[in-house]
């Protein structure tokens, strides 16, 4: 990659502001000019729109009878009877306080070294002789079609992993390519695609492309851009998501799309419960995030849709941090891949500007104000805030509205339509900060969004980089500020190496902490006033499902119970217990390639766990039992052997007790007993006379073991008091069963 290139960021995309940024202004004046020369016909627009792929959110509160979240905190601060310290009452107070200051970030201990996390080695060398630079769009052979809407969405100059993508994958080429968040990856695979289905057979309808993506959202604005590249053509495109409605998905894949962007799981639930679904005639297979893709709860999906593609396709893996732990699906998806990385030593972009904020250990119940704080005084618009759960989120965003801050959530306890409503007002930036959890971490291209918080400190340094490439995208000036605990210290050492130099620390002025901390305190009543009154919409949205199940039972039974039984890849309880397989094997240890694998073998154990308990939901209660006894023996079988192979004391070698022992003998008896009399096993008559005698003195012998006095003591009375009489009894009896 060329040292001299210089990204061009579409800049009618962006919501401008004269008044405030000068350098809005010059291009403003750049884009005046430009319009002066073109005519005024062609507007360029906008590949992003959230809002066409679902209802209103007010109609679907009108429909659930429900009401927002923004409502209820309206209602709240109309009634309040006492008024709380506003945001401009508290920007007023900290104006003769102590600004926030910023400083060279100095780590405590210099001798220690900091943690090479996520810069493993990538799996492929760099390729040689691919040039990554290209002065147009017309010297990568695309058709009119295609330059022609590149040209009204306003990209006039390919980056540099599609000026190295676009002509290598039109050869059919399969490709793994990497390069920094925002340069440009969606383009670099659709428009070679695009310009493939030119060429198609179109008397034969078929689904040649399938592109998967981790998140709904990413999988929208994916189909957002190929409609848009795709205008002037006649080339067709699904969207297959979890959250639409799946009537409707149906229609469209019957209709045989070109193109279906889609999430792996509700793919999966169209190949096996739709009529008339296939990827039988499949060309491209396209996998977007795939280090994402390969995390837990994907695996076992993603090698489930590739196994069920045809061998013969092109595949095309493309993300930002693409590293060891996509061996397996390379080896397994890819035909001798070509691996192109477009900024192999520079994952970051050189226009952010990366901030720490510590949290120490006495201050983390002060978290909330430090936000809060930074987000009234020093970050006031364009703002993405990353929390690490549901509950947190949500928490924030009572909170930031009840200080008069417009804010929107973005998370997966939200309906679809309330994800895509929430994303389009940022987009259109009617609020002005967007909290959200990993879901808007990956992918998501929003233009103009300054700066990204980290409330909760990420996961690894991967996390970290796709966090904070949702700023400073394009050749876009960005910051991104971290809140660090005292027990998230290794991940400050490896965001340090990462950054040098360049890092910064921010300390928060300690007044404008306490005076939020006290505004915080008076709002937790009516923080829990609003969630009390959700808990309450909740249960009574909750029982109105049941009865209207009820009814719709009642009234179209016989339609219901016609229908074929629909069949599920993984279930919501499996993919929960699997989750958490993988998150503790995960704690133990903390590699790469040991996430993946650890998230597969718990999912196959509870397939197979599954398929056993429909297997054995048909049969008889007695086999049922059976099968049960003789499971227990195995497994009890199975502990001693471990409890005699591990290197113990003596006794825990030798050591089951005597009721245990006892125990399991008269099970196998009484499982033997019933097994004869149901005639399910026939009793094996042998030639040979018995031996009581024998297998009374070995019993003997095993109890001498363990009670020698009292065994000793019954042996001695029992050989006193035997008789002749005795013995010709047991042998005529023995002669008689003969």
């Amino acid at each position: 990659m060329t040292a001299t290139f210089v990204f061009e960021p579409p800049s009618d995309e962006e919501i401008e502001d004269s008044q405030t940024e000068n350098e809005e202004q010059e291009h403003d004046e750049e884009d005046a000019e430009d319009a002066e020369e073109k005519p005024p016909n062609q507007q360029k627009q906008s590949p992003w729109d959230f809002a066409a792929y679902s209802e209103s959110v007010a109609e679907e509160h009108a429909r659930r009878s429900t009401t927002s979240i923004d409502y209820k905190i309206s209602k709240l601060l109309q009634q309040r009877p006492a008024p709380v310290t506003t945001t401009a009452d508290a920007d007023a107070d900290d104006s003769d306080s102590e600004p926030d200051r910023q400083e060279d970030y100095r780590p405590e201990d210099e001798n220690d070294e900091a943690t090479n996390v996520g810069d493993s080695k990538s799996f492929f060398a760099p390729s040689e002789g691919t040039s990554f630079n290209a002065n147009s769009f017309m010297e990568l052979n695309l058709s009119r079609p295609l330059l022609r809407a590149c040209e009204v969405l306003g990209y006039t100059k390919p980056t540099p992993i599609q000026a190295a993508c676009i002509p290598l994958a039109l050869t059919g080429r399969d490709i793994c390519g990497s390069a920094i968040t925002g340069s440009g990856k969606t383009a670099a695979f659709a428009l070679p695609t695009l310009e493939r289905l030119l060429f198609r057979p179109k008397r034969i309808p078929a689904i040649r492309v399938l592109i998967l993506t981790p998140t709904r959202e990413l999988a929208v604005q994916v189909h957002s851009m190929i409609e848009k590249l795709a205008q002037f053509t006649d080339i067709r495109c699904c969207l297959v998501v979890g959250g639409l409605s799946t009537k409707v998905q149906v229609t469209a894949l019957r209709s045989m799309p070109d193109i279906v962007v889609a999430t792996p799981g509700r793919m999966i639930d169209h190949l096996r419960n739709s009529m008339s679904v296939d990827l039988d005639d499949l060309a491209v297979l396209i996998l977007d995030e795939a280090d994402r893709l390969l995390e837990l709860g994907f695996s076992a999906e993603i090698h489930e849709l590739v196994r069920l593609c045809p061998k013969r396709r092109q595949t095309m893996l493309f993300s930002a941090t693409m590293t060891e732990q996509v061996d397996e699906l390379i080896t397994l998806s890819l035909t001798r891949p070509l691996r192109l990385s477009a900024d192999p030593s520079a994952k970051r972009p050189a226009t952010l500007t990366e901030e720490v904020v510590r949290i120490r250990r006495m201050r983390e119940v002060n978290q909330e104000a430090v936000l809060l704080s930074l987000c009234t005084k020093t970050f006031t618009s364009k703002v993405i805030i990353f929390s690490g759960t549901k509950q947190a989120a949500h928490r924030l965003k009572i909170l930031f509205g009840l200080a008069g801050l417009k804010a929107t959530e973005l998370h997966g306890n939200l309906t679809q339509a309330q994800r895509l409503d929430s994303l389009e007002l940022f987009r259109k930036q009617q609020v002005d900060f967007l909290i959200a959890t990993d879901v808007a971490a990956r992918g998501l291209d929003i233009i103009g969004v300054k700066t990204v918080i980290n409330y909760s400190c990420p996961r690894d340094l991967t996390s970290y980089v796709h966090r904070v490439g949702r700023t400073a995208r394009a050749g876009r000036e960005g910051y991104a500020v971290t809140f660090v605990p005292d027990n998230d210290r290794s991940l400050l050492k490896a965001i340090a190496k990462r950054v040098g130099s360049k890092l910064k620390s921010r300390i928060v002025a300690e007044q404008a902490i306490t005076k939020w901390s006290q505004i915080i305190d008076q709002m937790e009543d009516q923080v829990a006033a609003i969630l009390r009154e959700e808990r309450e919409e909740m249960a009574l949205r909750k029982a109105e499902m049941e009865a209207t199940k009820a009814e719709n039972m009642i009234a179209h039974r016989e339609e219901i119970y016609s229908r074929p039984k629909k069949t599920w890849f993984v279930t919501e309880t499996e993919k929960k217990l699997a989750a958490k397989a993988a998150k503790s094997s995960t704690e133990k240890g903390k590699g790469s390639g040991g996430e993946v694998i650890s998230g597969q073998q718990a999912e196959d154990l509870k397939m197979k766990e599954k398929r056993r308990r429909e297997r054995e939901k048909n049969l008889p209660r007695k086999k049922r039992r059976k099968l049960e006894a003789a499971r227990e023996m195995l497994e009890d079988e199975n502990e001693v052997d471990k409890s005699q192979g591990s290197g113990k004391d003596k006794k825990e070698k030798t050591g089951i007790s005597l009721v245990d022992m006892a125990y399991r003998r008269a099970k196998a008896v009484k499982a033997k007993n019933k097994a004869l009399d149901a005639g399910k096993i026939s009793k094996v008559i042998s030639n040979k006379p018995k031996r009581p005698s024998q297998k009374t003195q070995s019993r003997a012998e095993e109890m001498r073991d363990l009670f020698q006095t009292d065994m000793s003591e019954r042996k001695q009375k029992r050989s006193s008091g035997s008789t002749g009489k005795k013995k010709s009894f047991k042998s005529k009896s023995r002669y008689k069963r003969k």
